[in-house]
């Protein structure tokens, strides 16, 4: 599984027990539907066709200690993912950056790309966090 399947994972909530290279070390974070209430499916177990991605990181535990809604890099911490540059470059990688150097502006971009990715995948994303 790669970083983004993670971050997405974090999110919309996963299944999956194991954790992977990015996670090692960090706890798994806990799924959006059993955490939060905003997962995938509602409490009668019909489908959603949006999760709030404002709603389900603001309820996670330290969420105002993190400055997610612009940086990667605590987008990366309060979702338990590591954000060492190896896991940003390779992020980066999956969504299409082969360039990636770890500058500011890489970072800005790439916070930018996740969040228009995970609005493609489900996410609710105001446009003001899309960059």
């Amino acid at each position: 599984m790669g970083i983004f399947s993670s971050i997405k994972d974090a999110i919309f909530g996963s299944d999956e027990a194991e954790a992977t290279p990015a996670t090692k070390g960090a706890s798994k974070a806990p799924s959006a539907s059993t955490s939060s209430g905003f997962g995938r499916a509602d409490t009668k177990g019909e489908a959603i066709d949006e999760v709030d991605l404002e709603a389900v990181l603001d309820a996670k535990d330290g969420s105002d200690k993190f400055n997610w809604r612009t940086s990667i890099v605590d987008l990366m911490k309060l979702v338990g993912l590591e954000p060492s540059y190896e896991n940003r470059k390779e992020l980066a990688h999956e969504l299409g950056d082969t360039d990636y150097s770890g500058k500011a502006e890489e970072n800005i971009a790439l916070h930018a790309h996740v969040m228009e990715k995970l609005a493609e995948n489900g996410a609710k994303v105001p446009q003001s966090l899309r960059g």
